[in-house]
């Protein structure tokens, strides 16, 4: 820096000044030395205390990119709980259907694990959200258990009832094509042959003799034979408490131990055992007990059918074929 000088009023000289350097220093360098390191420094502190190290700022945005994903993963566990709560309502629904009972509330909302389950998870930087998750995650997997228990209840017991379906006896034993006439219904009447009041365990289907008989519903069956009062007879064992008894054939065509299906022919229309014409008794027995097998086989009449059958059913002297 060149020298400075100042004009001397007294001698009217330049005189060179002394200090002005070391002056200028202190005056004007150090005090904007002293601002640009005390900058340095405070910007390096805030540099680091808030940006951090490139080490840090690279495992913050590694967190804040956990912290997204497991946000993610929440809101989709959170939408499956919902459909899952819906499928459990439609579970109901179809339970109620069954004639099932309902789960338990406190079955569905069964709680899993202890206050501790989750501490492992609480020592990191997003470890709120990760409780979070893993207590979803825990909860679908409940939940989901006692759904599938369930939904494996409903498949069980639908499978049976269609299995017991095909067992029930439903069909007349005689083709509606093939049925001349309704004949003694079922109840208290009085014998044509016998000639006494005594019960009716069955119905009389009056046909053609040589007329199909046909299985009412799959059964095994238990007797294919010769018995007093029935003539010749074949009986079913339907399984469900149920069986049902076809009495009075002219020729049998089921062997006893025989597996049969709804509508396999079992036998023919005959006139033995005590019969007055030919005709196929017909019992359905639930638990050995004989019960009305006109309720049985509605579907297979036509209404006005059925009306006949009702009113003969309630005149005792209807009908004369055993």
């Amino acid at each position: 820096m060149k020298d400075k000088y100042k004009l001397n009023l007294k001698t009217l000289k330049f005189e060179r000044q002394e200090g002005v350097i070391e002056d200028f220093i202190v005056k004007k360098i150090l005090p904007r030395f002293a601002f640009t390191v005390i900058l340095g420094i405070s910007l390096g502190i805030a540099a680091t205390y808030y940006i951090g190290s490139p080490a840090e700022r690279e495992a913050l945005s590694e967190t804040q990119r956990l912290n997204e994903l497991y946000k993610t993963i929440n809101n989709k566990l959170r939408n499956a709980l919902v459909e899952l709560t819906n499928i459990q309502k439609h579970d109901e629904g179809y339970r109620n259907v069954f004639q099932q009972d309902s789960v338990p509330k406190s079955l569905r909302a069964a709680g899993f694990g202890g206050t501790d389950r989750y501490a492992n998870l609480k020592k990191y930087a997003n470890s709120e959200i990760m409780v979070s998750s893993a207590y979803n995650v825990d909860k679908m997997i409940s939940t989901l258990k006692v759904q599938v228990q369930s939904f494996d209840e409903i498949i069980k017991y639908v499978k049976d009832k269609e299995k017991m379906l095909a067992c029930i006896p439903s069909i007349q034993p005689i083709a509606v094509k093939d049925l001349i006439r309704y004949g003694s219904p079922f109840g208290y009447r009085f014998h044509p042959i016998l000639h006494i009041y005594r019960m009716h365990a069955g119905v009389d289907l009056t046909a053609k003799e040589g007329t199909p008989i046909h299985a009412t519903g799959q059964g095994r069956v238990i007797e294919a034979g010769v018995q007093s009062g029935y003539g010749n007879v074949v009986k079913i064992d339907h399984g469900y408490g149920y069986t049902t008894v076809y009495a009075h054939m002219s020729k049998i065509a089921a062997k006893r131990g025989q597996k049969v299906n709804r509508g396999d022919v079992i036998g023919y229309v005959g006139c033995t055992g005590l019969s007055t014409s030919p005709h196929c008794h017909y019992e359905v027995r639930l638990h050995g007990k004989p019960i009305e097998p006109m309720n049985f086989y509605k579907v297979d009449m036509t209404e006005d059918e059925y009306q006949t059958f009702l009113e003969a059913s309630q005149d005792l002297a209807f009908g004369d074929n055993d």
